[in-house]
């Protein structure tokens, strides 16, 4: 039973992984609570320290950890068993897998007290809630009716956003939360529903079939959206037990042995590049042999029932794995970074407010006097910082959207040879017979779609990769525009209380760095949202949300309508002008590609012109929403810090204050901060170490 305990220590390590979660957000909400007081009182005292920007920020945290899942992606073409392989990974029949689902209601399965669906539309209309029946009837079409709307170029269901399924299972419930989405096919629009979610995910479930080994189709989703993104990817070779059966003689162990061995070296030619992280090949780790059909046979039988020789076992260590000892461990992380940041934040605070307790009125706006030089250092540090990131977003914007204005008109140069791969199956011929001509459009156009999604995703992946460098080259400046404006805030300190006030800390060095600066080089877990409407952590700055918001959906759709909208018909007029003339088909093949050329040559100029600036306004926004967030958070902290002076100042000139009783009252505050923290930190440590 050795299969069984890794499935049991799989929900064990969620669990565990859950109980942290819950621990440390607590931990969280009572170190937001303590401050949030001690802010209240300090009203009737010696006035606010100003910390409204950390307990905004761990509250948000708290509210992440407790909301937190892992969430998955299932991913994967029609026919592959992609929903008998999620209800065998959760146990039960639950989603149908008699029909072909071919839908575009994306679904998200997550944990609920009772069975639920609701499904939410895109139009403003209001949520509605159906039972399962209801939900497999009514959004789900047959093959027939999904060939007939894929012709007539519609959605089957146009104005629904996602589906979200409740369900009382255990998986479920010990924070694992499935996206399932349309089988991806031969339709772009589709393809972008569900390949517009990938970023928001922890991993992507890849499942493919072992009798149809990385088709065509495949390997342009992988080429297009998966490859040099860093993703985390599972591939699941599904149906591996139908090997056994397409032999002539299922019992011939030598035949058997030699056609795995020839299908996994086709897997591992096409998948192996996507299985490596950091020069390591972790194929082994990503890859996996399974039969869904068996395993979920065994599930719905017993529970508990043991799935040696299903391939599940060995994906679920492997999951569980990246899950709680990667992925749950670098959330935890981040959370503990923020953490320790409001602590020292608080206890500076402390210890830059009780020297001054004694001072008076006109001594201490004196001192504030004496500080302003040093405050306007800080914003000019702000502003130095600003304009590097305004000048990077110019320069990016514009030699961004060059290179891709480049790239579009020198299409034509390799056009005749890139595009023999798409040409369509049909006989030229059907276009000149008015009763096949439709079909034949409708094919030709397919074939112009996948070919520009394609030229197009090739050249998002060059941008993709110059914008993170440009990120990283402003996260090193974030790093020494930090450290400046420390060295001036400790000044300031220095100035105002007569002496070197340092909080002795145990963190590392760049954590004494200002939390302004930990946001802008993506050290903290903040709360971003997703193109699905619910709520993610993530670390930062998500700038490659908005980049495939902009590019991927805006941009490239854009494009696709713009070439196949102004070139397809004179095409058809070209060809219809060779007549039935042209008997030999690789002759009217080859008119077919040279009239298409001359067309798309035509045109490419006014595309290249109207959607470099689509490219140019995506990549500002990026540079932009950075800028913004960076800024509010340097003005956050500078007021802060002048608000924490002018409530001191206040309190004096209305009032007495009793040294005493604030003196015990700010150490306490000191003391309970620091009690939250080493909880915190007493968490992350034990996780840590029952994972080492």
């Amino acid at each position: 039973m050795i299969e069984q305990v890794t499935t049991d220590k799989f929900i064990q390590d969620l669990e565990r992984v859950a109980q942290v979660r819950s621990e440390i957000s607590v931990c969280l909400s009572k170190l937001a609570e303590t401050i949030n007081k001690a802010e209240l009182a300090g009203d009737s005292s010696s006035g606010k320290l100003s910390l409204e920007r950390d307990i905004e920020d761990i509250t948000v945290a708290s509210k992440n950890l407790r909301q937190g899942v892992f969430r998955l992606l299932v991913l994967g073409d029609m026919k592959r068993g992609k929903s008998t392989f999620l209800n065998a990974l959760i146990g039960e029949n639950l989603l149908p897998s008699d029909v072909n689902p071919c839908t575009a209601v994306l679904t998200v399965l997550r944990y609920g007290p009772e069975k639920k669906v609701t499904i939410h539309f895109n139009d403003g209309k209001s949520p509605q809630q159906l039972d399962f029946q209801n939900f497999k009837y009514k959004y789900t079409i047959d093959p027939t009716e999904a060939k007939k709307l894929e012709q007539e170029k519609k959605q089957a269901f146009p104005d629904v956003d996602y589906a979200v399924v409740e369900y009382p299972l255990t998986l479920l419930e010990k924070g694992i939360e499935i996206v399932d989405s349309p089988g991806l096919n031969d339709t772009e629009a589709r393809n972008e529903l569900s390949l517009g979610y990938v970023n928001n995910c922890h991993a992507i479930l890849f499942v493919m079939r072992a009798s149809q080994p990385c088709t065509l189709g495949e390997r342009r989703y992988l080429e297009n959206y998966i490859k040099g993104r860093g993703l985390t990817v599972f591939f699941l070779v599904n149906a591996w037990d139908q090997v056994r059966e397409s032999l002539i003689d299922p019992d011939d162990v030598e035949e058997l042995k030699g056609s795995e061995e020839r299908l996994r070296q086709v897997f591992n030619a096409n998948l192996a590049e996507y299985c490596t992280v950091e020069g390591q090949n972790i194929y082994d780790e990503r890859v996996f042999e399974l039969s869904s059909i068996q395993a979920l046979r065994r599930r719905l039988k017993n529970p508990q029932a043991d799935l040696e020789g299903t391939g599940f076992p060995k994906f679920m260590d492997s999951l569980n794995t990246f899950l709680t000892r990667e992925r749950a461990i670098a959330e935890l992380r981040q959370v503990r970074t923020l953490a320790r940041l409001a602590c020292n934040h608080t206890r500076e605070a402390v210890a830059r407010r009780i020297p001054l307790l004694d001072q008076d009125v006109n001594e201490l706006k004196k001192r504030i006097d004496s500080v302003e030089p040093e405050f306007n250092k800080l914003t000019g540090i702000r502003d130095e910082f600003q304009k590097e990131i305004i000048n990077t977003r110019d320069t990016q914007a514009r030699t961004i959207s060059e290179s891709f204005r480049s790239y579009v008109l020198n299409l034509g140069n390799t056009f005749e040879t890139d595009f023999l791969r798409y040409q369509p199956e049909l006989n030229l011929f059907d276009f000149l017979s008015s009763g096949k001509r439709e079909a034949f459009n409708t094919a030709l156009q397919k074939a112009f779609e996948q070919y520009i999604t394609d030229k197009s995703a090739a050249w998002t992946l060059t941008a993709e990769k110059d914008i993170n460098a440009a990120f990283r080259e402003l996260s090193r400046s974030a790093a020494q525009y930090g450290a400046s404006y420390s060295q001036v805030t400790d000044q300031i300190t220095e100035k105002l209380t007569g002496q070197d006030v340092k909080v002795n800390t145990t963190t590392t060095e760049d954590d004494n760095s200002p939390g302004w600066a930990k946001w802008a080089m993506g050290l903290l877990s903040l709360s971003n949202g997703n193109l699905a409407g619910f709520a993610l952590a993530g670390a930062g700055f998500d700038w490659k949300n908005i980049l495939l918001n902009y590019f991927t959906v805006i941009g490239v759709g854009g494009i696709i309508t713009a070439v196949t909208g102004i070139f397809l018909g004179p095409i058809g007029f070209a060809l219809l002008g060779l007549g039935v003339g042209f008997l030999q088909a690789d002759q009217a093949r080859k008119e077919l590609v040279k009239t298409a050329k001359k067309e798309l040559v035509k045109h490419l100029a006014q595309v290249a012109h109207e959607q470099s600036q689509v490219v140019y306004n995506a990549v500002k926004e990026c540079f932009d929403s950075y800028e913004r967030e960076v800024s509010k958070r340097i003005n956050d902290d500078i007021v802060s810090r002048k608000s924490e002076l002018d409530n001191l100042v206040k309190q004096k000139e209305t009032h007495e204050i009793n040294r005493e009783s604030e003196f015990k009252r700010l150490k306490d505050l000191q003391e309970n901060v620091i009690a939250q923290l080493q909880k915190i930190e007493a968490a992350y440590s034990n996780l840590l170490a029952f994972y080492s």
